[in-house]
Parts: structure tokens; C-alpha cells; sequence
């Protein structure tokens, strides 16, 4: 919403996104071996502060080469996370000897991360109305540090007394980037799918598209995250199910085609049935993992997401939620095989 009221068009706005994937490919393996070698809750540290410089950026500079120097900061935040939280929780159950407990966990953090969007709707609309972009954004600023801050309080589990011969950031690196082929399959079904929640970045603009104002996006779209919560948890007790991600595809297509104010409902069912997807598949990936390299691997799911997350940016310029749908049907049938 704020490129669109900044003036750029859908195809500046997706050059943007994909400047942030970009980004991300670039720097997501090698920031994944940095907290194998290293520190893991270290590079969370780092991850919120650079964010919080990307939403400075923004607010300070609110234009197209500002919005891009934006992501920039806020992709390098983003891997350095990524790959680093899934490593620093697995290991940390891993510790007590309670990595069976992973896949709950995981829809549980999942779940609450996507809850919170409910709130911070409420509070991004009356912050937009009281200060509009300016106020939003310091807030965000405000929030990203925040989590650095709450980030350095992370235990994280020994990986070697100081005796060990510790291997370097490069052997690390290669360690991570060579894989059997059960966890090559689990890597590629990750970035398949995690891929499609790039669409996510979509959402406020469909609700715009389908004729709902501005001031009130926020809160036509709170029931989104709700039902990807949904999801998520139901995936922390349900087994996977090949059928959910074709539903998902079908449900996007027919919202997409019908393009009115209820049609945010069959948006929100269709990242419902995704989370619950997501959630199976990351949760494979992890139990799959037997190297150190824990970090790095999942990287490389990551960064395999983030050359898929080109065909939906590419998508939605072409041929708009239709065809992404069409593209979610694909990866279903691909993880179908699997």
C-alpha cells in the first residue's frame, strides 16, 4: 500500500520485490553458514536491526531507489534469520532429546507468529489514521529492534566443547551444500512451497483491486493470518494430506475470478490449507538433517524459494492471482510425487 500511494505501478512494485529476492539469493547460503560457524542467536541479533534500518529507509526516503535500498537492508536481515531460528530451535530440543517435538513446535510458533498480524492490523490502522506512513513506520522501526533485543535472551545449545577441531565458515559452507538425495527432496519441496508465500505480499493490493478503501484493508484483511493460524496448528496435529494444496490452488483461482469484497474469504481459506502444507514440509526438512550444517541446509531451501518466488512476482504482473493459482496446483502435484 505505501508504493501504491507513492506513486509506483504494479510493475515497479514487483521489480522491488523482486530486488528483495534477490537480495536474499545472494547472501541466503552464506549468511546460513555464518550462524553454523559461528552464532546462531547472534545472527537473529543483527537480522532485527537491519530490518529496522530498511523501514527507516523507507519512511525517510519514499521513493522507488529508497523503497529498493529498503529491501536491500531488510533482505539481509532476512537471511541471516532464516535458516538460523529453525537450526537454534531444532537443536535446542535436539539438547533434551525432544526433536520429535519439533513439527508441534513448529505449527505452534508458526500459529502464534501469524496471530499476532491480527492485532498489529488493529494497531497499523489507527496508527494510519492518526499519522499515516510516518508514524507506522517508525513503530515498525521501533518493533524490529525490539526483537533484537529479545533475541539476545535466546539459550543457545553448545555445538562442540572448545576442544574440538571446529570446522571453518568454508568447509561449513560445504558441508551444508552437499546433501543425500531424501534431504535434496525435502530442500526442494521447502522452497516449492515456502516460494508461494511470496503471493502474501499481494494480499492488501487484491483487497484494494476488489473495491475495498484504503483505510479499511487492514482489517478486511485480519481474517487472512487467522485462518493461516488455523492451518498451522491443525498441521501441528493433523498428518499431510497430498489433496490440501491442490484445494488451496482452487480456492485462489475461484477468489481471483470472482474478485469482490467476500472473495477475502476464500483468500483467507486458501492460505489456511497453505500453512497447514508449509508447516509438513519444513518439518520434514528438519528431521532429515543430520549434519551440523543445520543452519546452512535450510538456507539452501531458502534461497531455492527465493528463484521459484520469481515466477510469482513474474505471475502477478502477467496474469494476477489466476495464474499464480494455476502455479500453486503445479507445486501440488510436484509434492504429490514425492
Amino acid at each position: 500500500m505505501l508504493f501504491a500511494d507513492s506513486g509506483l505501478s504494479d510493475a515497479q512494485i514487483s521489480v522491488l520485490l523482486a530486488i528483495w529476492s534477490l537480495t536474499a539469493v545472494v547472501f541466503e547460503v552464506p549468511s546460513g553458514a555464518l550462524a553454523d560457524r559461528f552464532s546462531r542467536r547472534g545472527s537473529l541479533v543483527v537480522a532485527g536491526a537491519l530490518q529496522a534500518a530498511g523501514y527507516a529507509t523507507w519512511v525517510l526516503f519514499p521513493s522507488f531507489w529508497g523503497f529498493a535500498a529498503g529491501f536491500v537492508l531488510w533482505g539481509l536481515g532476512g537471511t541471516l534469520t532464516s535458516g538460523a531460528f529453525e537450526a537454534l530451535l531444532y537443536d535446542g530440543l535436539a539438547a533434551g532429546g525432544d526433536e520429535d517435538q519439533y513439527g508441534r513446535l513448529n505449527a505452534r510458533v508458526d500459529t502464534i507468529e501469524l496471530i499476532a498480524q491480527v492485532p498489529v492490523a488493529v494497531v497499523a490502522t489507527a496508527l494510519f489514521s492518526f499519522g499515516g506512513y510516518q508514524l507506522a513506520g517508525w513503530v515498525s522501526v521501533a518493533m524490529c529492534l525490539a526483537s533484537s533485543v529479545i533475541a539476545l535472551r535466546f539459550p543457545e545449545p553448545e555445538r562442540g566443547s572448545e576442544d574440538d577441531d571446529e570446522p571453518g565458515y568454508f568447509a561449513t559452507l560445504r558441508t551444508g551444500l552437499r546433501a543425500s538425495i531424501p534431504i535434496k527432496r525435502a530442500v526442494l519441496a521447502v522452497a516449492l512451497v515456502y516460494a508461494l508465500d511470496a503471493f502474501e505480499e499481494y494480499f492488501t493490493l487484491l483487497a484494494q483491486d476488489w473495491d475495498v478503501p484504503t483505510v479499511w484493508v487492514p482489517l478486511a484483511t485480519i481474517g487472512i493470518p487467522l485462518m493461516g493460524a488455523a492451518g498451522a496448528s491443525l498441521a501441528g496435529r493433523l498428518p499431510f494430506r497430498g489433496w490440501v494444496l491442490f484445494a488451496s490452488g482452487a480456492l485462489l483461482i475461484v477468489a481471483a475470478w470472482l474478485a469482490v469484497p467476500p472473495a477475502i474469504v476464500l483468500l483467507g481459506l486458501f492460505y489456511g490449507l497453505y500453512r497447514f502444507v508449509l508447516v509438513h514440509v519444513e518439518t520434514e526438512l528438519q528431521h532429515r538433517i543430520e549434519s551440523d550444517a543445520r543452519a546452512t541446509v535450510t538456507s539452501v531451501a531458502a534461497i531455492g524459494s527465493e528463484f521459484v518466488a520469481f515466477a510469482v512476482y513474474g505471475l502477478w504482473v502477467l496474469g494476477s492471482a489466476i495464474a499464480i493459482g494455476v502455479m500453486v496446483l503445479l507445486v501440488a502435484l510436484f509434492i504429490r510425487r514425492q
